[in-house]
């Protein structure tokens, strides 16, 4: 219990301190995206901390800093370069300044912080992982940790063809079909999903390892009824309206499958 409360005390810190500075950030730009960008760097923080300061088997806190830290950056950048460079704030945080009204930027300052609280809570692999003493890899480790190499190929290439497709001039006003975007309307979400089936699956082995659960349970009920699926779509059929709404019809919503005929 003395070794959980270490990590907690580290790790606390580390989770709102990386949303808080995001909130700093959103004040000076007026762009609440930032959000999401200390969403991944701040889970990535946690991952490294705990690895390096938990008192668990060494090879699996190296593991655990190596992938965590590597899979958090490229996701990171990613989105930090997304909300650098487009010219508009995402559609779901312009909604929530519409409903919320007044007072917006406490507002966000809470909702910041709920944020971090949250990447605590999702964080439950890696204080599992970190506080496991026993030596040695086990096999479903590895699968696990195979599930979270792919998953994050399979996240970055969908990042790299919706990149490619809002580079191109002919693409105004369309919809993203190309690639894994013609098999899922949002591969990104399941891919992201997958990555915690990876953590789930690395922690498992670990003393009371099924609490991992709670970790892609929760980013898929986030994904599908919260944050994610529900606003990106009700934001692109506001933009893109009957286009769309057509691709809602022929295209997968989550897991990646071949795509029915267009009518």
């Amino acid at each position: 219990m003395s070794d959980l409360l270490s990590l907690l005390a580290l790790g606390a810190p580390l989770a709102l301190g990386s949303v808080f500075l995001a909130w700093l950030v959103f004040l000076k730009t007026d762009n609440a995206g930032w959000v999401d960008v200390s969403w991944a760097l701040g889970l990535g923080a946690l991952a490294v901390a705990f690895a390096l300061a938990g008192p668990g088997d060494a090879s699996r806190r190296l593991l655990l800093g190596l992938l965590g830290g590597t899979w958090a950056l490229r996701l990171g950048l990613h989105l930090a370069h997304r909300v650098a460079t487009e010219t508009h704030e995402d559609g779901r945080y312009t909604d929530l300044r519409q409903r919320w009204g007044g007072n917006i930027r406490l507002k966000f300052l809470g909702f910041f912080l709920l944020q971090g609280a949250f990447n605590l809570v999702l964080a439950t692999p890696f204080f599992l992982m970190a506080l496991d003493p026993r030596p040695g890899l086990s096999p479903l480790l590895g699968a696990g940790a195979a599930v979270l190499v792919l998953a994050v190929l399979g996240e970055g290439l969908a990042d790299r063809q919706l990149r490619a497709f809002k580079a191109d001039p002919d693409s105004r006003g369309q919809v993203c079909r190309r690639g894994l975007w013609g098999w899922s309307r949002h591969p990104n979400y399941f891919f992201e999903w997958l990555v915690w089936v990876g953590w789930l699956l690395m922690a498992l082995p670990s003393p009371h390892g099924w609490l991992a659960l709670v970790s892609p349970l929760l980013i898929l009920h986030v994904l599908l009824k919260v944050t994610g699926i529900p606003a990106t779509e009700a934001q692109a059929l506001r933009s893109r309206g009957e286009a769309y709404a057509r691709y809602q019809t022929e295209v997968s919503p989550f897991i990646p499958l071949p795509p029915r005929s267009r009518s």
